[in-house]
């Protein structure tokens, strides 16, 4: 398969919008509830646990199997660093999806996320259990999002080292996650950032 395949495979994976599919099987335009946010978060707050779960799921699973599939079957030399290019590319389709004309997607943590499980799954593991463990303490879900993409590329320069291709990436990511975090970060600097269980429409993080 010659690479720009992929990469178009890749984006147009990224591009299916699980949050928007979910909200209008139940009749709802998820742009239109909530936070607006067509992420994960958005879905759960309005469609219920199980069903954003299920939109979780899918995010992830669009970041990591383009990478884990397409990759091996890819006419070059290398496989490892069109990996990396075909997670960038669903990522990119996530947060600008082509179904929905690039408006409206999420904030790509989910998706991000599958890419790093599927080529690095301890540091993706633990970047998760970071996510986790800050939701649960402070109950901000932003501020999780945000501590992952800070972890991820720390934990893999402690257990790959500087020249994996992949820290790079994981520290430009994290970058961009934190730009599409910059309402949240202001908000909880002035202690406005609602958290998870208040009837207050949240800012979403996926």
């Amino acid at each position: 398969m010659h690479p720009v395949a992929g990469l178009l495979i890749s984006y147009l994976a990224g591009s299916i919008p699980f949050a928007y599919l979910a909200g209008r099987a139940k009749g709802i335009d998820l742009r239109e509830h909530g936070s607006g946010n067509l992420g994960a978060t958005n879905a759960i707050r309005v469609l219920g646990t199980k069903v954003g779960s299920l939109v979780y799921l899918g995010d992830t699973l669009k970041g990591m199997l383009p990478p884990l599939l397409l990759a091996p079957v890819t006419d070059t030399g290398h496989p490892q660093l069109w990996a990396i290019a075909f997670g960038v590319a669903a990522i990119l389709g996530h947060v600008k999806p082509i179904f929905l004309m690039g408006q409206g997607g999420g904030k790509g943590v989910a998706t991000a996320g599958g890419v790093f499980l599927g080529l690095a799954w301890l540091p993706a593991l633990i970047a998760l259990i970071a996510f986790l463990v800050v939701v649960a303490v402070t109950r901000y879900v932003s501020l999780g999002s945000l501590t992952a993409a800070a972890v991820l590329p720390l934990a893999l320069l402690v257990l790959r080292g500087p020249t994996d291709p992949l820290f790079p990436i994981s520290f430009a990511i994290g970058l961009f996650v934190i730009w599409t975090h910059r309402d949240n970060i202001r908000r909880l600097s002035r202690g406005e950032e609602p958290k998870v269980g208040s009837r207050k429409p949240q800012a979403d993080a996926s």
